[in-house]
């Protein structure tokens, strides 16, 4: 089992930053990658970003490209999101997930099997 705690939600204004950590605790050896998604108040969940553990190979979707960074601390098994020049449209709640599961894309919430609960974000216009 791996557990997953996220903090570093808030509410920031248009064009400010954030930086939300997950910290993970347990097998976290059997880790392959560790990703962030988000979920709007009505909206699906969606992929932010992912980041392999062996390597550091990331991805990240067209709409954080450029405005968010994601990173890792192999040392403190925690894993960071760095979120720039945010918009009104990056409000929701953003999880930190993990997968144990081998696979060639991290980009669906499917791949990973261990989830946080939840930090906020908001930003207001």
């Amino acid at each position: 089992q791996v557990q997953l705690v996220e903090s570093g939600g808030g509410l920031v204004q248009t064009g400010g930053s954030l930086r939300l950590s997950c910290a993970a605790s347990g097998r976290t050896f059997s880790t392959y990658a560790m990703g962030w998604f988000r979920q709007g108040v009505g909206k699906e969940r969606e992929f932010v970003a992912t980041i392999k553990w062996s390597g550091g190979s990331t991805y990240y979707a067209d709409s954080a490209k450029g405005r968010f960074t994601i990173s890792k601390d192999n040392a403190k098994n925690t894993v960071y999101l760095q979120m720039n020049s945010l918009k009104p449209e990056d409000t929701a709640a953003y999880y930190c997930a993990a997968s144990s599961r081998y696979s060639g894309s991290y980009l669906a919430d499917i791949k990973y099997n261990y989830w946080g609960q939840g930090t906020q974000v908001t930003v207001s216009s």
